[in-house]
């Protein structure tokens, strides 16, 4: 549930960002070539309104109906096979990006954009912990922190070892008949579904492989990717399994290997273009995939979603 509310903040964003494209011109969204103290003033209030408002509403939305308590920490790193946890390096890893793409846009050094810009995820999803630590109902997670600076780290660490980045996490989504046991936890509908179903979900490690091999013949914009997702859970914990699809009563990892595209590899002078294809890089595009179970057996996809 705590990936929910950061994905929900993560696509907040996207969407932010895909409409302040489409409506400006395109040499506005050219980044900076010196710092631009007027965009910088644009970019803080923007981001001090749109994330002041999220958290608020986050807290009318999730926490106002439920007691509160001392700050407290649970222990949840064994739920739902650890998708949540990935949901979290995703989130903090993305939010980070944003970040450190809207501080290059004012101007600001890269200095600046490592520091204030990458952490902004971080930033965000430690106070939601925060939210989390005083409630009844939930709890501050130290797997989640740790999920959060893991995120935050993939992006920080390639920039100062590469100046760009050759591993870009991604999300793909596919429905399941594992929702129609818990609707209302798993999702009633396709949109919550996305959001909430961790069977549906898979996460990836999308690696450019001509950043690596750059004296290569491979296409720039061919990538290679690694993904996770896990099936058989209606709750988080072992307890509960839906024995009408999994008669064994068993919940399994899956491992995939597949093709990928770095959208951010293809050609084009337009900035508004280059804002779209940056968005859209966070999700894997369908692609023959390899499937390792981890109940057992292979299976080969021709497109995987």
């Amino acid at each position: 549930m705590k990936v929910f509310k950061s994905l929900v903040f993560t696509l907040l964003l996207w969407c932010c960002q895909i409409s302040f494209g489409q409506s400006a011109i395109d040499n506005f969204l050219k980044p900076s070539d010196t710092l631009s103290k007027k965009r910088l003033k644009t970019l803080v209030i923007s981001e001090s309104v749109i994330g002041t408002a999220t958290l608020v509403g986050l807290n009318q939305l999730w926490y106002a109906d439920y007691p509160r308590s001392n700050f407290h920490f649970i222990n949840d790193n064994a739920e739902w096979l650890q998708m949540d946890k990935v949901g979290h390096v995703f989130s903090s890893y993305h939010l980070g990006s944003f970040g450190a793409n809207t501080l290059k846009w004012t101007g600001a050094s890269r200095k600046s954009q490592l520091i204030y810009g990458s952490t902004l995820g971080l930033a965000f999803m430690t106070t939601v912990e925060v939210f989390d630590g005083y409630s009844a109902n939930w709890g501050a997670s130290l797997g989640d922190v740790a999920a959060n600076v893991a995120g935050t780290a993939l992006y920080v660490s390639q920039e100062l070892l590469w100046k760009e980045q050759r591993i870009v996490p991604k999300f793909s989504f596919h429905t399941t008949p594992y929702a129609s046991a818990r609707p209302n936890v798993l999702g009633s509908s396709v949109q919550e579904q996305i959001l909430k179903d961790y069977n549906g979900q898979t996460y990836w490690l999308s690696a450019n492989i001509y950043s690596f091999a750059k004296s290569s013949s491979f296409p720039k914009w061919l990538n290679i990717a690694i993904g996770y997702g896990a099936e058989g859970m209606i709750t988080g914990d072992e307890g509960f399994t839906n024995s009408i699809f999994l008669p064994e009563s068993k919940r399994f990892r899956q491992f995939y290997l597949s093709l990928d595209v770095d959208l951010t590899k293809i050609k084009t002078k337009s900035h508004l273009v280059k804002t779209i294809l940056t968005v859209f890089n966070s999700i894997k595009i369908p692609a023959p995939t390899f499937e390792i179970k981890g109940s057992g057996g292979t299976q080969f996809h021709i497109l995987y979603f």
